[in-house]
């Protein structure tokens, strides 16, 4: 312990008990900063205090000094707790500049346009439950009469998903010049991420290619949710199902492609499980709560559709969403 601190500390104790004066007062809380700077422990400055007080007040009773020696051991403990913690903030405020720059590489790579084709209205949105988003969402227009989509949903969290997320991202733009079937598509993808991603990774995802002259709609699925398919003349719905093992399960994965074919004012909704899994106090909600809601703003634009979807559930959460949320809706206009 420095005894030049001691010394100091003394005499701003002894001119403070004798004035209680404010300028006294503000001495001492300046000279707190010596300690920091001399590394002194919370247990010596109470050491400090109690050897000064002990000097100063000749007739102090026993068991007010004893009652120091209490608190240095308190001290003592107080200031390993101290340094813990400090160490901690120190690792967590590095880990958050980490995952800020991971968030800002993450939304530079997964960045996509939406397409403008005559006769398809295109709507979507994509957001994050975590700074990170597990969920993604690709265009291409491959002519003026097609554009292609991919909606994916890798199954982990946090930035190693949000990373392999990006991975599948260079092997779909790999792709952009092939006019490649969606079942070849997530042939090519599965293989890649088979032998590139953890063992405990998987990715869903639903590609889809829509051809605006002849108003046809091919798709596929790997393991992902199944398109919502509305259709205007009937006023009904139906799943878009395909089968197709999740990517990354197995190398050889055969992937199924169906087609469906788009009158005026028909659309279809391609969602992750963050839309079909909302959670309220009373559980899950059903197919047909999203088909309702839908169904109400069904003459609106997609993205109107998009976003009243989006802030419906979002409120049925107490806007609290306890999973990524990614929805595209394609609307046919005429």
């Amino acid at each position: 312990m420095p005894q030049e601190a001691g010394r100091q500390y003394k005499q701003m104790l002894e001119n403070y008990l004798h004035s209680k004066g404010e300028e006294d007062l503000y001495l001492g809380q300046q000279f707190s900063r010596s300690f920091i700077e001399k590394n002194i422990a919370p247990e010596d400055v109470i050491s400090i205090h109690k050897t000064s007080i002990e000097e100063l007040i000749k007739d102090m009773p026993a068991d007010v000094s004893v009652s120091f020696d209490f608190l240095i051991e308190m001290m003592i403990h107080y200031g390993l707790a101290l340094k813990e913690h400090q160490s901690l903030i120190r690792k967590q405020e590095v880990i958050q500049t980490e995952m800020d720059i991971a968030v800002r590489v993450q939304s530079t790579l997964l960045q996509t346009t939406t397409p403008m084709l005559e006769g398809l209205d295109i709507g979507w949105i994509s957001k994050p439950s975590k700074q990170m988003n597990g969920d993604y969402v690709y265009f291409l227009k491959e002519t003026e009469q097609e554009v292609c989509l991919a909606v994916a949903d890798i199954i982990g969290k946090g930035m190693s998903a949000a990373m392999h997320m990006s991975m599948v991202k260079f092997g779909m733009d790999s792709l952009r010049y092939e006019k490649r079937s969606p079942f070849e598509v997530l042939s090519f993808i599965n293989k890649m991420v088979e032998q590139s991603i953890a063992d405990s990774m998987f990715i869903s995802m639903f590609y889809g290619k829509y051809d605006t002259e002849n108003s046809v709609f091919r798709y596929s699925s790997a393991g992902h949710e199944p398109a919502l398919f509305y259709r205007a003349s009937e006023d009904s719905y139906s799943l878009l199902e395909s089968k197709g093992l999740l990517l990354g399960v197995q190398a050889e994965a055969v992937y199924e492609e169906r087609t469906v074919r788009l009158e005026e004012n028909d659309f279809i909704a391609i969602m992750t499980d963050g839309v079909t899994e909302t959670r309220t106090d009373k559980g899950f909600i059903e197919m047909d709560v999203i088909e309702n809601l839908l169904h109400e703003v069904r003459s609106e634009s997609a993205q109107a559709m998009v976003d009243y979807l989006f802030n419906e559930l979002s409120k049925m959460q107490n806007y609290e969403l306890h999973d990524d949320f990614t929805l595209v809706i394609l609307k046919k206009t005429k």
